[in-house]
């Protein structure tokens, strides 16, 4: 260990700028083993490891970086699926740079472990090796049901099945996955790495009913009388749009919308919307990772132009740095200090432009954010085929909480105690239809920590 002053950080490889652009596969090459081994080498063993603070899953970082560094991959596989319920999948998706890597103490002027990617190899190398995680061979012969096969749903079924519970998840798209299938773009995570997740959950016993959404295929009353308790991971999918003039026009969308359908397309399923970006000028409004989402995807979809409009500029930008760096290379042109004030449409209803103005930063809130101010008399317009949307996403209230006693706060979230449970007992909720939109690992946390609570409830 401690290798940092002779090795330097190493990312992991990406394809070429020009070939990635002609197809969803992922972009980032996975560490080979001697790679992986002189980076985890690198890493100083604190006593008080920043990255595992830094981690919402609290994963025990600095051991398996040990482990790899050593070449016991065994334990360093068994390590990271110890805390964590899909790390192949958080080690592609997570913003690291903003966590783990982010809280790294070689971070300031080193350069800090390259952690998503060794992540990554960890359970690859493993998987080819033949290792699998680990489940109950004993049953405790208590039933759980999953409303949700999102990352929070397939979380707690991860920890429920491993206390030895017996689960049934129930969602209401085709595929299991959620966000992880439908949300997240293939270039950023293989539809493989996720659909073998599922099956080993299905391995492990777990029974998915796709196509059905509780409250209108199922009734939640059923759950209820048949399981000792219920889950509530739904996620928080409503798509947020700014109030403008012209937002409901032809050819504008939602980003989770547009993602969606996309993917759909991918998977040759029905779709609602079929939107189509070739040829076209595409602008999305947003600077999160949605947003990056979205943009590149459009490359990929062929469109003549794209143009991501933030009415801030890229250090402010609530996203992976690492993804805007991405969507750079990759073609996307960016303008900062602008905020859109109305969708200009023709005739048809057809959008030909948005109307802007330029911004400036004002003073901090009361959290240290500055604040966004308008410039009088600086509107222009950007020329526009297509508007995407990537302003955040509300929660949904499904007309059962209401019915089952089931609240939620003034933002719509579904109200829990230090245990999850909601207000009905035996109920519990989790990830963003408890918090409100939030990152893929604090909804895998939530899911995580509601299953151990379940069981302790259950087992008493």
């Amino acid at each position: 260990m401690l290798r940092f002053y002779d090795l330097e950080r190493i990312d992991a490889k990406k394809r070429d700028v020009v070939e990635r652009t002609k197809d969803f596969d992922e972009i980032y090459e996975i560490f080979k083993p001697e790679k992986s081994s002189e980076q985890s080498d690198r890493c100083i063993q604190c006593g008080d490891p920043y990255c595992h603070n830094g981690c919402p899953l609290h994963n025990f970082i600095p051991q398996w970086l040990k482990a790899t560094a050593s070449n016991d991959l065994e334990f360093a596989f068994r390590l990271s699926n110890e805390s964590s319920p899909f790390p192949e999948v958080m080690g592609r998706i997570c913003p690291h740079d903003r966590l783990c890597e982010g809280a790294c103490t070689l971070n300031d002027g080193h350069g800090a472990i390259t952690i998503g990617s060794i992540e990554t190899f960890i359970s690859e190398e493993g998987f080819k090796k033949g290792f699998r995680p680990a489940f109950a061979n004993e049953k405790i012969g208590k039933r759980v049901a999953i409303i949700g096969a999102g990352p929070a749903g397939l979380s707690a079924a991860t920890f429920l099945l491993r206390e030895g519970a017996d689960v049934e998840i129930f969602d209401k798209q085709a595929r299991a996955g959620g966000l992880l299938t439908y949300g997240i773009p293939g270039f950023k995570l293989d539809k493989n790495v996720v659909n073998r997740r599922i099956k080993l959950l299905k391995e492990a016993g777990a029974v998915f009913h796709q196509n059905v959404e509780i409250g209108k295929d199922k009734s939640f009353e059923e759950l209820t009388e048949n399981f000792d308790a219920v889950f509530i991971g739904v996620g928080a999918t409503k798509g947020k749009k700014p109030g403008l003039t012209g937002e409901d026009a032809k050819n504008a969308y939602l980003a989770m919308e547009f993602l969606v359908d996309i993917q759909r397309k991918i998977f040759n399923e029905p779709r609602e919307k079929k939107i189509e970006v070739k040829d076209k000028n595409v602008v999305v409004i947003g600077g999160g990772d949605t947003a990056m989402d979205c943009v590149r995807t459009s490359l990929r979809e062929n469109a003549k132009s794209v143009k991501c409009l933030y009415r801030r500029d890229a250090h402010n930008m609530p996203g992976s740095k690492k993804e805007y760096i991405n969507a750079k290379e990759e073609g996307v042109e960016f303008e900062f200090y602008v905020s859109p004030k109305a969708l200009i449409t023709n005739e048809n209803g057809e959008i030909i432009a948005v109307e802007m103005i330029k911004t400036k930063l004002g003073e901090p809130d009361a959290s240290g954010r500055q604040s966004v101010e308008e410039i009088a008399g600086s509107e222009y317009k950007v020329d526009a085929d297509v508007v995407i949307f990537a302003l955040g996403f509300d929660t949904v209230k499904y007309p059962f909480f209401a019915s089952n006693g089931i609240e939620t706060d003034k933002w719509g979230g579904i109200t829990v105690d230090k245990n999850y449970q909601t207000t009905k007992t035996g109920i519990y909720a989790g990830g963003d239809c408890h918090r409100g939109a939030d990152l893929v690992v604090t909804a895998v946390r939530d899911g995580r920590d509601a299953a151990k609570a379940i069981i302790k409830k259950l087992l008493a």
